[in-house]
């Protein structure tokens, strides 16, 4: 994904099982991330670390972010 990354997109599944494709351009290699969700009254008060994260699905060819509450692990 990046300059530095051997990472390689992979075939993702959500939490019923079924097979992802981006919403934009149908692709289904995707790059695994984890994102912030920042809310207003932590950030005021410098406490973004206790925020949830999501998981993140970054589509392989156009980079399009999908992203999930929770995790499959959270069941």
């Amino acid at each position: 994904m990046g300059l530095f990354s051997k990472e390689e997109p992979k075939h993702a599944a959500i939490r019923t099982g079924a097979r992802l494709t981006c919403q934009v351009c149908a692709c289904d290699l995707f790059f695994m991330r984890k994102g912030q969700l920042n809310t207003a009254v932590a950030s005021f008060f410098s406490l973004d670390w206790t925020n949830p994260t999501a998981d993140c699905l970054v589509c392989g060819r156009c980079g399009y972010v999908h992203w999930f509450l929770g995790s499959k692990d959270d069941d």
